[in-house]
């Protein structure tokens, strides 16, 4: 992805007659018209230039490992998140994830799903976060299936045996998810990730066997993505997300908003200068950046979906259109999300009073009898305790969760009740324990391929209840 200095001169040459971008700086309208027009288009590149962050740091290597592999290389986690597990935030322990950072410019990759006996769903999203494809979105028990995935110049023709998926750009992250049940279920998920293949078609066609090259390991991006990218200048953020977009345009819905970005020099090949940010510039740069997920938290209110205690982000999560700001905030806190007809994810930080979850108190999640969470064929639930730091609770059974694959006890009358608290209940109510520390703690109701009934808000989610 990475071009040299000359040639990215050249392509914002050449760019600046195609694109619509301004031969020089716009000029000094009203300071707040230009800071509004900056905050657009921050938050419209945002996600792009994450993902390539995300991708620089994942790709950093020579060779594959469970937590990074070479552009166009699967990286296959070898188990389930702990509370030791820091990579990421909130990750959940129902799934192993396979996952690879493709670059589409030069080649077409193909794609090999193997034959599975459960849940194992294939994601490929575009440099913006939207899932272009979701492929297998359940248990297949069919054939294996093979896919050519391929970038928007891409002029060639798909081989009979093969179903194509098309990006509007030339990055591309796949994400690859195989439910786990537990750590007795290991093996038969390294089987499942073993007869995944990703190569180049020609070496596919080849029939030859293939060697994937080897990768760079630079010390320069061995970073946390997001961290990295809130710590960059007014100028480094736009010339990658200029750079970036090159390869990775903008669709014809953004053509409105980017006419007002070409205004500061924001788009395709445009050449940024901070100087038409006028005074104190870093200080408000720095101000935006902080306040930016409080903002967009508010102005995405209308897509969050309440259920009891409980709400969570519904459509067009993973698949934006041009709601910029949404898939903004979701990038921030939870990048690489499935649409809600995958999974959604409930959260809850309060009680059934409206008061914070908190480890010093003991509470029962309930659900009625035949009220657990409605999911389709080889669909499934968990619910699963973190810190205020998001971030898995240590405890000692080393049990993170309480899904719908535990060996939990229901009560005389079907119904279910789940004891969430920071020290041991009763020997009987053990199987049904979720360990939480004393402080301040909170709750994730995953549903991976939810029925109607949950995405209708039909179904009532259960009552988390202080034990008085």
């Amino acid at each position: 992805m990475k071009k040299t200095l000359a040639l990215i001169i050249a392509l914002c040459l050449l760019s600046t007659t195609l694109s619509g971008c301004t031969e020089k700086p716009a000029s000094k309208t009203a300071e707040t018209d230009i800071w509004q027009t900056v905050s657009d288009a921050y938050v419209y590149c945002l996600p792009l230039v994450l993902v390539n962050a995300t991708m620089e740091a994942m790709t950093n290597t020579v060779a594959p490992s469970n937590t990074r592999a070479p552009i166009n290389q699967l990286i296959h986690a070898k188990g389930l998140a702990t509370a030791a597990s820091k990579d990421i935030v909130t990750p959940n322990v129902d799934t192993i994830y396979s996952q690879a950072f493709l670059d589409l410019s030069e080649t077409a990759m193909v794609y090999v799903k193997p034959q599975t006996d459960r849940f194992c769903s294939v994601e490929v999203m575009d440099a913006y976060t939207n899932a272009v494809s979701i492929l297998g979105s359940g248990g297949d028990t069919q054939e294996q299936q093979t896919y050519l995935i391929t970038g928007p110049n891409y002029k060639g023709t798909v081989p009979d045996n093969m179903k194509q998926v098309s990006l509007p750009t030339n990055l591309s992250w796949v994400l690859i998810r195989v439910v786990c049940n537990g750590d007795a279920d290991l093996d038969n998920v390294y089987a499942i990730q073993n007869q995944m293949q990703l190569l180049p078609l020609d070496a596919y066609l080849s029939g030859a066997p293939y060697t994937p090259p080897t990768g760079i390991d630079d010390p320069e991006n061995d970073f946390v993505p997001i961290t990295y990218v809130n710590a960059m200048t007014p100028q480094e953020f736009f010339d990658t997300a200029n750079q970036l977009m090159v390869d990775n345009p903008p669709t014809a819905a953004d053509a409105p908003l980017m006419k007002a970005l070409n205004s500061i020099n924001v788009g395709p090949g445009c050449t940024f200068d901070s100087a038409v940010l006028g005074d104190n510039a870093s200080e408000k740069w720095k101000t935006m950046v902080t306040n930016l997920t409080g903002v967009l938290a508010s102005d995405c209110a209308e897509f969050s979906v309440a259920l009891g205690s409980w709400s969570y982000f519904g459509e067009p999560i993973a698949q934006f259109g041009t709601e910029y700001e949404f898939r903004a905030l979701i990038a921030i806190n939870g990048i690489a999300v499935n649409p809600a007809s995958v999974a959604v994810y409930p959260k809850a930080y309060q009680d059934s009073n409206g008061e914070t979850l908190n480890g010093s108190n003991a509470y029962t999640i309930h659900f009625d009898k035949d009220a657990l969470p409605p999911t389709q064929e080889n669909g499934f639930w968990s619910i699963t305790a973190y810190n205020s730091d998001n971030f898995l609770i240590n405890n000692e059974l080393n049990r993170y969760c309480i899904n719908d694959r535990s060996g939990f006890t229901l009560n005389e009358d079907g119904s279910l009740d789940i004891f969430v608290q920071s020290t041991a209940p009763d020997a009987s109510k053990l199987s049904n324990w979720l360990p939480v520390s004393n402080d301040d703690f909170h709750l994730f109701l995953r549903i991976y391929l939810p029925q109607n009934s949950v995405l209708n808000n039909q179904w009532s989610a259960p009552v988390i209840k202080k034990v008085v």
